[in-house]
């Protein structure tokens, strides 16, 4: 392991139950408001339950949202940096988004920020905020989004035209630690217009409401202050105490942070509220609250000038008010410090501690970039990474208690029980999880999560184990063994990736440390030992292995809702599903045989994957005898098919993702590897002999320099050689960015069943399923181009380089090897600068291309468009598409 300040910072063991240089980080949400936990309707509609307009009256429960929050480990103080232009109608206390019913596309944010720097113990953390001089067009996005009806593109605040003559400010905010609990904050107002501009900055330090639920408040914690704060250098300080209040009462210890300073410079304006909600506003006129100062007391007394706020100078929630005029073209500095000691002269070292700990954040990932890199990939590489980890966040969600509602006075409505996740009370978390995206997404997705942590095992294993640990632990995996989905539904389907998250973070911290966490991968193992046999039984319902699977996270791709029960009693036969549970089998068949170099035990359970593997592949041939096959030789492609009760059957001829997923099932058994397992070879070569009429459908073997191997694949070569010509063919698969997820040729041939159409749509979705928000009918994603490209690396070693497809376009066959190589050339190209400076993400966007102040500030779009490589859906999904980083990584060695 490299020698850095960090690495040795990740290396120190704990002294205690949280990590020391872990108990202070990124850990507060984008948004609270319109997710399902603090939904309490009787319709499920949690976006219209708490508004953006309400977040910033309504106190929440489940956890607070911030621009750049910072908060302790499970959030009982928060810090966050808060604005003013001085012609806003509310502070800049959070970014603003649209909601489902409101964007043109789903849910969607508008603000421009950017996480540009982290370390994974956030000893170093900057993050950029563009905030126009301008009023925020709040209302004006709405109705130009609305108003489009969900078609064309999203109205976007650049083109409110409220950045133009940049008049607007560069906010910079600095994190960095003196040690594990003393954190400095600078923030730096660039002003980038041509004329002076007024900016009011309020630092907030606010205690998550723990005690005003359940019926029966408890003590609460105060904030107060202290304006002799230890001399002339350390300015005023916030003091804030939670020890009036009760510890936290699920956790096997005792967790209190007892008193905490907050230093800003003296010239500021200390204010003071309650972290409650504003009834009569929240509830209407009748309502009553629980303070006479709210949570919104700070927006009403500095915008608008109303005795808001606690004249003696205490409360749960408080802040320090400044303001500057920023000179054109300059900018202006503000230090803070928050420490759990008495300082003097406490903003003296901020800078100097700054300027260390962003050197140290230099020579940490120094020491990660590959050598071959240049130096735009190293900046790709370390903006994905820096947004993997500015998106952890604290999950705290108790189904059982969130079903009960807040308040035994005023119970949720009984529809509640009815609604969603009532089969999920066991589910309780306090955990920090990674978040596909903290605006966006501000939710775990379990198979979204098992790609960020392979991204993350890049920086920081310990962490990558431990969120991929937590959907196995018990107070996350169902008892019957499925893991749950994402919040909106925890029983919904999502493709089983994590067996194939654990091995490879498990492969690539041994790689890159020399660790072999058996432990970890042993522990994995037993559990989803429970999920495969949970899979087994719900989706292959005729016990055939062809399974059905439904959702499987790919929204749109098909005619049909994958997520409903198809009439008639009908059944979908999946070609995704089937390939994404031979897919599983041969991760688990991969974890068994590293696990049994230590206790023979596991051989058998290796033989079990490799024996259930080649029935499955067995039975995307033959299908239980049945009269069709997913595999359709005159297109030569995989394909769904709809079976009904009376053995009647309809193809679904869509040429998508779903048909390319079978590729995935493929790993190559050498036997010179497996030596020291006699039982398990001897039960591999014994099935060989013994069962030819399946092991022709899904294994090959043949020997290389004197000693047998065994290619396990589902598609054998000559479908291989089928499917990558139409992989390659730009008519088809192939985009300048990647690999779509929807062939082109459906573009002119859209696929029609029951009055529904599949067409190909490059960029967003005209045909809105769950809730519209993604679109897998053309656009290029990360996961799944990711494992495609794993995929051809190990068919090209399966064929020894020697297997080469004529493809169209190509003047000479390609080897899938090359193949893959190409792929990641493609989709590292979307985020790099070409040879006029133009970076694919941004398309046509003159201000992300030509600005210096943009043109380095990168977004991890979900998705990108099929045709160009414009960034699309999601902005801030580091999760899967910080795989960038992977490639990078892989292609640069």
């Amino acid at each position: 392991m490299p020698d850095t300040a960090e690495h040795r910072r990740l290396a120190e063991p704990p002294t205690g139950p949280i990590p020391a240089w872990r108990k202070w980080g990124c850990y507060v949400s984008d948004r609270a408001w319109g997710t399902v936990r603090e939904d309490y309707s009787a319709n499920g509609d949690a976006w219209n339950f708490v508004t953006h307009d309400a977040a910033r009256s309504k106190a929440y429960r489940w956890g607070e949202d911030a621009i750049a929050g910072l908060c302790d480990r499970y959030q009982l103080l928060v810090f966050a940096p808060v604005f003013w232009n001085g012609r806003d109608p509310i502070l800049k206390e959070r970014l603003f988004g649209l909601t489902s019913s409101e964007g043109n596309r789903g849910e969607d944010v508008k603000d421009y920020y950017f996480y540009l720097d982290n370390t994974p113990t956030h000893s170093y953390m900057r993050m950029l905020y563009k905030y126009p001089q301008a009023e925020f067009p709040y209302e004006r996005l709405v109705n130009e989004n609305r108003s489009r009806g969900g078609r064309g593109m999203e109205f976007e605040l650049l083109d409110s035209g409220v950045f133009d003559g940049d008049r607007y400010f560069d906010l910079v905010v600095e994190y960095a630690k003196a040690d594990a609990e003393d954190i400095c904050v600078r923030v730096e107002a660039f002003n980038r217009g041509p004329e002076e501009a007024e900016l009011h900055v309020l630092p907030h330090l606010w205690f998550r409401n723990t005690w005003g639920w359940s019926g029966e408040r408890g003590p609460e914690p105060r904030i107060t202050v202290d304006r002799n704060a230890g001399g002339p250098g350390s300015g005023i300080a916030l003091v804030a105490d939670d020890r009036p209040a009760n510890p936290l009462s699920n956790l096997p210890f005792e967790y209190r942070l007892g008193e905490r300073r907050l230093y800003g410079p003296a010239d500021g304006t200390p204010l003071f509220t309650d972290n409650e909600t504003n009834g009569p506003a929240v509830w209407g006129p009748a309502a009553r609250s629980a303070s006479p100062y709210t949570k919104d007391a700070f927006h009403r007394h500095v915008v608008h000038g109303e005795q808001s706020i606690n004249p003696a100078q205490y409360g749960t929630k408080a802040c320090i008010h400044y303001r500057a005029r920023v000179p054109a073209g300059g900018s202006t500095v503000w230090r803070f410090r928050l420490t759990p000691t008495r300082l003097p002269d406490a903003l003296d070292g901020v800078d100097a501690i700054v300027k260390q700990r962003r050197t140290e954040a230099d020579e940490f990932y120094a020491a990660v970039h590959p050598p071959k890199a240049s130096e735009d990939e190293r900046l790709v590489q370390r903006q994905a990474l820096a947004g993997l980890l500015w998106t952890k966040s604290i999950y705290l969600f108790d189904v059982s208690v969130w079903l009960k509602g807040d308040d035994p006075a005023s119970p949720p409505p009984a529809s509640r029980n009815r609604m969603r996740n009532t089969h999920w009370r066991h589910l309780n978390s306090m955990r920090i999880l990674s978040m596909p995206d903290k605006w966006e997404y501000p939710w775990f997705a379990a198979w979204d999560l098992a790609f960020h942590c392979v991204a993350l095992a890049l920086v920081d294993p310990g962490f990558a184990k431990d969120n991929l640990w937590l959907l196995l632990f018990e107070q996350f995996q169902h008892p019957n063994g499925q893991l749950p989905a994402y919040e909106w539904e925890f029983s919904d389907l999502n493709p089983p990736v994590h067996a194939w998250g654990c091995w490879r973070v498990y492969s690539i911290e041994k790689a890159r440390t020399g660790r072999s966490d058996r432990e970890f991968l042993e522990r994995c193992f037993h559990k989803l030992l429970i999920n495969f046999a949970w899979w087994v039984n719900k989706v292959d319902s005729q016990g055939m292995n062809v399974f059905e699977g439904g959702f499987l996270g790919l929204d749109n791709i098909t005619v049909v809702d994958r997520s409903e029960k198809l009439p008639d009693g009908a059944i979908l036969e999946q070609s995704d599903a089937t390939g994404w549970m031979g897919f599983f089998c041969l991760c688990m068949m991969r974890i068994a045989l590293e696990l049994a170099k230590d206790n023979r035990a596991y051989e058998t359970m290796a033989t079990k994957f490799f024996q259930h593997f080649v029935y499955i592949g067995g039975a995307m041939k033959k299908m239980g005898g049945r009269n069709y096959q997913l595999w359709d030789e005159e297109d030569g492609f995989f394909y769904d098919v709809l079976r009904y009760p009376d053995g009647r059957f309809h193809k679904f001829e869509v040429r998508s993702l779903v048909g390319l997923i079978p590729l995935y099932a493929v790993d190559i058994l050498d036997e010179e590897d497996v030596q020291g397992l006699p039982v398990f070879l001897s039960d591999v070569r014994w099935f060989i002999r013994n069962r030819p009429d399946l092991i022709g459908q899904a294994c090959f073997s043949d020997r290389v320099d004197g000693h047998a191997r065994h290619v396990l694949s589902i598609v054998d070569r000559h479908q291989l050689e089928k499917l990558l010509q139409r992989i390659w063919d730009p008519a088809e698969f192939l985009s300048v960015g990647g690999i779509r997820s929807l062939s082109k040729h459906h573009q002119q041939h859209p696929f029609a069943f029951g009055g529904s159409e599949v067409r190909y749509e490059p960029a967003e979705a005209d045909v809105k399923i769950k809730g519209g928000n993604s679109n897998w009918r053309g656009p290029i994603w990360f996961p799944t181009s990711y494992l495609l490209i794993e995929s051809l690396v190990k068919f090209d070693l399966a064929h020894r380089s020697a297997m080469k497809v004529d493809v169209p376009g190509s003047t000479t066959p390609l080897t899938p090897g090359q193949m893959a190589q190409e792929i990641a050339e493609r989709m590292i190209g979307l985020f790099t600068r070409d040879g006029g400076g133009r970076r694919r993400i941004y398309g046509g966007t003159e201000k992300f291309q030509q600005d210096p102040h943009w043109r380095d500030c990168l977004l991890f779009n979900e998705y990108f468009h099929g045709d160009n490589g414009a960034g699309l859906g999601a902005n801030h999904q580091t999760g899967w598409t910080g795989l960038v980083a992977n490639l990078i990584d892989e292609w640069r060695r």
